[in-house]
């Protein structure tokens, strides 16, 4: 059954610690360079595949006893909160290799295989393999997660210039990661107090 509760708070948790990771700037210089609805397909299914793997990962955790459960997804959250606070700015302009074919095939397969390689092992991923372990709701931490990042990278992709013109990335990045500590004190409470 989905739950809309376990879809937003998984949506935000996600949401927010990908806005400032390398997935919109890759979106950005993609989508700068070929035409955003072929860049945005290939992407759009990178992060299902990931989202996918994260679930499932989050779903075998739910397999051990509860309260070390608990303890492991509150110092994952913990390690995600400071992993965001300490990140340098190094401006992650990863090199993009253009395709010569601006074919759909080749665009969307391109953004598939960035996105494929730089998300594996990501924080998000890592987060989302959290809250499934946590909610013990795959379908819907896997639904919030997989908004969450097609938003990004659409923002990515459409306007993250604008965006970061407004919104300053550290505001963002303070922002997830006080979420984060949040969800950390709630499930290491709970391991302890349970």
């Amino acid at each position: 059954m989905i739950s809309f509760t376990v879809m937003a708070i998984t949506f935000g948790v996600v949401f927010l610690a990908e806005l400032p990771d390398k997935t919109a700037l890759a979106g950005l210089m993609l989508g700068t360079r070929y035409r955003a609805s072929y860049v945005f397909a290939g992407v759009a299914a990178a992060f299902v595949v990931h989202v996918g793997l994260a679930v499932a990962a989050g779903s075998v955790l739910t397999l051990l006893p509860h309260r070390l459960v608990q303890a492991v997804v509150g110092l994952l959250f913990l390690a995600g909160a400071l992993m965001l606070l300490l990140k340098k700015d190094d401006g992650d302009e990863e090199s993009i290799k253009a395709p010569a074919d601006q074919s759909f095939w080749k665009v969307s397969g391109a953004g598939f295989m960035l996105i494929l390689v730089a998300e594996f092992g990501d924080l998000t991923q890592i987060m989302t393999a959290n809250l499934a372990a946590r909610y013990d709701n795959p379908l819907s931490v896997g639904l919030g997660a997989v908004l969450a990042l097609w938003v990004v990278a659409g923002i990515g992709i459409l306007g993250g210039r604008t965006l970061m013109k407004y919104v300053p990335l550290r505001l963002i990045t303070r922002i997830a990661a006080a979420l984060m500590l949040a969800l950390a004190a709630f499930s290491l409470y709970e391991a302890v107090a349970a």
